[in-house]
């Protein structure tokens, strides 16, 4: 089932259940579903590029939550954390940090490098494996430690 579907299947039963934080977030990701089918593609989405939108919602909803929290509006962080939390339940597991560790371990040593120059080089062969299993900040920060 296409993301599309499931995002509307869902958008109905949060409506029936009356479920208003469910629906909004539901809405936003639609809304942006319907701007790529709108932009020209003339095809559907294919799983990289959902997981890509998904993960574009999410770090929108992390960076907000970042704002509101500095800003001290807790009201705003548990509205976005809340919608954080559903748009994850859209994505794939992520990796967990130790896992994403050992992969970029291996890289590093499969590619001989060991110096802090290298860190371009060694961040593009990172992010071509591991894109969309784990945070980019996160995998960034990696490459800088094992450099």
């Amino acid at each position: 089932m296409s993301l599309k579907n499931k995002i509307s299947e869902d958008l109905n039963s949060a409506l029936k259940a009356k479920d208003s934080v469910r629906v909004d977030t539901l809405r936003s990701v639609r809304a942006e579903i319907l701007k790529m089918d709108k932009s020209g593609m003339n095809r559907e989405m294919n799983e990289e590029e959902e997981i890509q939108l998904l993960n574009k919602q999410a770090k929108m909803r992390k960076e907000s939550i970042e704002m509101f929290g500095q800003a001290g509006r807790q009201d705003l962080v548990d509205k976005e954390q809340s919608q954080l939390d559903i748009i994850n339940e859209y994505l794939p597991k992520q990796m967990s940090t130790e896992e994403a560790a050992t992969i970029v371990e291996k890289i590093i040593t499969d590619s001989g490098v060991i110096t802090q120059k290298d860190f371009g080089r060694v961040m593009g062969e990172v992010m071509k494996t591991l894109k969309g299993k784990i945070d980019g900040k996160v995998l960034q920060e990696l490459v800088r430690n094992k450099l």
